[in-house]
């Protein structure tokens, strides 16, 4: 688990120093690594309500075993990732570096400009819509922002948006059980 009041820092090769890191073959490179601007933030439990297990890891890492349960046999061969996910109990896990592309967004647009993969950095946090996030994923989800605002300037306050902002219609995430005032007010106040 993530030490509490720990600042964050991210190294030169674009991974934080706190996470836990679990690089995935899912991501390639950004066409410009300079034109990170957008934050977006998910929601996910595998099995779906369920927290805690290896599953998530496991689909980032394209090894999630489709007899495991039942849901997995439509997904088990999809390709895709996340920068960082945050679990339940605040640990901090990373799969692709920030420099990278990740593959997070799948169909989306923000402001106009299509596939937000290629500019954007996807944190995952283990939940689900319905459920309300853990006081320890805010308080890492809040220093990671925190770090990566330092790091790429162009992700405003108004550039940290959810999955549901960028695929709206297909995507629900991080879900009205995600409290973005208390989110931003604590980025204020960093």
């Amino acid at each position: 688990m993530t030490q509490p009041n720990t600042l964050f820092s991210i190294d030169s090769e674009g991974w934080c120093e706190q996470a836990r890191k679990v690089p995935s073959p899912h991501h390639n490179e950004r066409a410009r690594p300079e034109d990170v601007s957008l934050l977006v933030v998910h929601g996910i439990s595998l099995p779906p309500g369920q927290f805690g297990g290896p599953f998530i890891d496991d689909l980032f890492l394209g090894r999630l075993d489709p007899g495991a349960h039942p849901y997995f046999a439509d997904i088990h061969q999809l390709r895709v990732s996340a920068h960082c996910l945050i679990r339940r109990d605040g640990e901090l896990v990373q799969y692709v570096s920030f420099l990278a592309r990740a593959w997070h967004a799948g169909v989306s647009c923000w402001e106009g400009r299509e596939a937000c993969n290629d500019y954007s950095i996807g944190i995952e946090l283990e939940g689900t819509d319905e459920l309300p996030y853990s006081d320890a994923q805010y308080e890492v989800l809040t220093r990671l922002t925190s770090a990566i605002q330092a790091r790429f300037p162009a992700v405003l306050a108004d550039r940290v948006v959810g999955h549901c902002d960028i695929a709206p219609g297909r995507k629900t995430d991080p879900g009205a059980s995600f409290d973005w005032r208390r989110y931003r007010q604590r980025l204020n106040k960093n």
